[in-house]
């Protein structure tokens, strides 16, 4: 085992406070490794490159969704919770996987869908049988108005109404996705503890802890109230592309239901006798931060949790950046937030902020500098670009619906690039799910690999540096203040603390240097000493500095 490996293993059997300031990497398990030759990415295949995990220096791995699923929505569609799909192997690779991660010090979380099903789902099969099943009410049903139209003006993030026709119960259910993802009915306490049950399932197998899908729409309003509309000035595409109608209202009947907290609390609940912990996914484009902050207040909710204002298209200067941490500092002092640029829903920073390799190290180096967790995305630490994916090979729904003026998700899916020698870059001896762009071989692993001045080489010092300086996992944060594209900002306080000084823009930048005794730290992330009383950044330039 690695001295990394040694460290994190340590921290598996040590404190329950791991995940704050961790450093988390998602696996998209179908576009990860394929092990079998079908040209899908599966849970051997991850095992098979958990070395690659291990290298980065980080303390979790996410797994996106691999239960049974009939992959309408690639997995966010689960069929049997308890049961791994056969696309993606058994519930032995699954243990295997785990086994391997944890040898290698790296926990283990998994994405749990709970806010919908498939349409396949044993539950919903029995719930659109009739009104007076067991499991009637165990999604959200409603008649039609006296017109026989839908109940309400809830528009589904995916297009369309939120709500479908069952001509077996003669009722409308509601879908905040796709018609073949019926949400669950949050408000029917049988509903709440079958699926605490489904995490208790994976915590006895294991797991150190999961992701909460789409975790702001668990509950729906009870009454089913009409939402109002949203001032267009307000609109933005950050959960939904202003193609999209979803963008027009303002979604406080739909989902953000203060119900939420109380789920929340038994879920937290649950995982407490494992030391496990979860970060959630707030889908909202005007509350994100603060619902954030609501959800992750004090010691009875969630951990973690990540809103989309780093993840959208609006470019992420200095004083974006810092109106960002304004926010959520107001919202919720003592919560805490999972930083990342990049997931499986959205265009690869990369490509989004149109980087080069020199601004994508500078946006790296600040993700390990921040007060939080990080999140990092499977491929970004290669720079991979977003893919151009022709209409007839994609894959996504969401896409589909809406191309050409939004193209879906499929650019960030790619398969992962392990080698430059032949078509698939190694990921797979078969034709790939969806097609690997030529020009992401040339920064394959493999050649990455080979060159200390990579962007993979920089990941994985950055990294190596939040972990050798634990100030910048835990402790605090001063407000931040910038000056044109430089983003300055304090870890810490007294002997010990970190001044941060990053130029995030592609001109050369001076700011004066912090009063007081300190030295330059972080030399082999490009980290430059003061002179003359003067902090001289290059473009995407960085200074940190310690006091003492």
């Amino acid at each position: 085992m690695t001295i990394q490996g040694e460290r994190i293993a340590a921290q598996l059997a040590g404190s329950r406070d791991w995940w704050r300031g961790a450093v988390i990497y998602q696996v998209y398990p179908r576009s990860f490794q394929d092990s079998d030759g079908d040209g899908v990415g599966d849970l051997p295949g991850i095992t098979r490159r958990m070395g690659h995990i291990a290298s980065l220096g980080v303390d979790a791995v996410w797994i996106s969704p691999f239960f049974t699923s009939p992959m309408k929505d690639f997995g966010y569609d689960v069929s049997d919770y308890r049961d791994v799909d056969p696309l993606f192997g058994t519930l032995g690779d699954f243990d295997a996987l785990v086994a391997e991660a944890h040898r290698c010090g790296i926990r283990v979380m998994i994405d749990l869908v709970l806010s919908h099903t498939s349409d396949q789902h044993p539950w919903f099969r029995e719930s659109r049988a009739d009104r007076s099943n067991p499991r009637a009410d165990w999604y959200v049903w409603a008649d039609p108005k006296p017109d026989g139209t839908v109940p309400n003006n809830w528009p589904s993030v995916f297009g369309g109404p939120a709500w479908a026709w069952d001509g077996r119960r003669m009722q409308y259910y509601l879908h905040n996705f796709l018609s073949s993802q019926p949400d669950l009915n949050f408000h029917n306490p049988e509903v709440q503890a079958a699926l605490l049950d489904v995490a208790r399932f994976w915590l006895d197998r294991g797991v150190d802890g999961f992701r909460l899908d789409t975790i702001n729409f668990y509950f729906a309003d009870k009454a089913l109230r009409d939402n109002p509309p949203l001032p267009e000035a307000l609109r933005n595409g950050s959960i939904a592309p202003l193609v999209n109608p979803y963008n027009w209202q303002e979604h406080v009947h739909s989902k953000n239901q203060p119900e939420n907290l109380g789920f929340l609390r038994k879920f937290r609940a649950v995982m407490e006798p494992y030391g496990a912990a979860a970060v959630g996914e707030v889908g909202d484009a005007q509350r994100g931060l603060e619902i954030m902050g609501q959800y992750t207040a004090g010691d009875e909710r969630m951990q973690m949790c990540y809103a989309f204002d780093f993840l959208g298209a609006e470019p992420l200067t200095a004083t974006r950046v810092a109106a960002i941490f304004a926010r959520f500092e107001a919202a919720a002092p003592d919560g805490w937030a999972c930083w990342a640029l990049s997931n499986h829903d959205v265009e690869r920073h990369y490509s989004r902020w149109g980087l080069c390799d020199d601004g994508a190290k500078a946006y790296a180096t600040l993700l390990m500098c921040l007060r939080g967790s990080a999140c990092l995305y499977q491929g970004e630490e290669l720079g991979l670009s977003e893919a151009e994916i022709a209409f007839k090979d994609l894959q996504d729904p969401y896409g589909i619906e809406f191309w050409p003026e939004f193209k879906g998700r499929d650019g960030c899916r790619t398969p992962m690039v392990w080698t430059r020698d032949n078509a698939s870059g190694g990921f797979s001896d078969a034709k790939p799910w969806l097609p690997v762009p030529a020009e992401h071989l040339a920064r394959a692993v493999g050649e990455a690999d080979r060159d200390p001045a990579s962007l993979l080489a920089h990941y994985r010092r950055a990294i190596a540096f939040r972990h050798a300086h634990p100030v910048l996992a835990t402790g605090a944060q001063t407000a931040m203040r910038t000056s044109g594209d430089v983003l300055e900002f304090r870890r810490g306080s007294g002997a010990g603390a970190i001044h941060v000084a990053v130029n995030l823009g592609a001109r050369p930048a001076m700011v004066p240097a912090p009063q007081g005794a300190w030295r330059v730290i972080g030399a082999d992330l490009g980290s430059v000493a003061p002179a003359g009383g003067q902090i001289a950044l290059v473009p995407w330039g960085v200074s940190i500095l310690q006091a003492g």
